[in-house]
């Protein structure tokens, strides 16, 4: 709205990618920096320590390499430059190639369990199916059984032995309290069940395709991905090489 307000004539273009991943191709496949979103996830299974999940395990999750996004850009720009305008392109996937939780679960599965993460100490770890809790009710029950329960044994430890446990128990304590405010915080999120319209970001690239751009160097379309192949071969392998430590 501030940028509505102050552009003036200035062409003004807003572009929303949805969750960015490692390169498609450019400037090679699977690269990518920092923990993000998604990757999150990836890294806490590869490393044994994620045993459920909270969320809707068939809902779309929206994801877009990073190069596509930056071509994306890149032809916004050139489109624009001298026509001034209002464009909101959304660019992602969950509309044109959707990909779903489930499917980044058996990926995840199928990649470390073909090639485990190797710990400090030299053992591979070993991966399991995660459980799906699929309400608040089932996650807040997950963790009474599995967390708090043990907790609570604890906390009588700790005054039967003269608080011998404090620290032991504050820690444990805190650290379930982050989880469960994290979870009320992206409850939203984990249960959105929302797609994005992209016909905008459509009509951009059949425009610069009509209009002589190299779609093979500037492409943006989620069509020519494969995430079988993608998320196989290139972003669970980039995540290994790039994050993983």
């Amino acid at each position: 709205m501030l940028v509505e307000q102050m552009k003036e004539t200035i062409s003004v273009v807003i572009l929303r990618p949805a969750i960015v991943t490692s390169t498609f191709k450019e400037p090679f496949p699977g690269w990518v920096e920092g923990v993000i979103t998604i990757d999150s996830l990836g890294v806490a299974y590869g490393k044994g320590k994620l045993t459920c999940f909270l969320g809707n395990i068939n809902g779309v999750v929206d994801v877009i390499p990073a190069d596509m996004v930056v071509n994306a850009i890149l032809v916004a720009m050139v489109a624009h430059a001298y026509h001034p305008s209002d464009a909101i392109y959304h660019v992602g996937s969950s509309v044109r190639n959707p990909v779903r939780y489930a499917n980044l679960q058996d990926y995840a599965f199928g990649y470390f369990t073909a090639k485990p993460w190797i710990n400090k100490d030299g053992t591979p770890v070993k991966v399991a199916q995660i459980t799906v809790l699929t309400n608040m009710a089932s996650f807040r029950r997950y963790m009474f059984i599995h967390y708090v329960f043990w907790l609570k044994g604890l906390e009588l430890a700790n005054i039967a032995f003269c608080r011998y446990f404090q620290r032991r128990y504050e820690e444990l304590n805190r650290k379930i309290q982050i989880v469960m405010r994290l979870v009320e915080l992206y409850r939203p999120y984990l249960f959105f069940n929302g797609i994005f319209d992209d016909m905008n970001t459509e009509k951009l690239r059949v425009a610069a395709t009509q209009g002589g751009v190299e779609t093979d160097l500037f492409c943006f379309d989620p069509k020519v991905i494969s995430w079988d192949d993608y998320f196989m071969n290139t972003h669970i392998p980039g995540l290994v090489k790039y994050i993983f430590k």
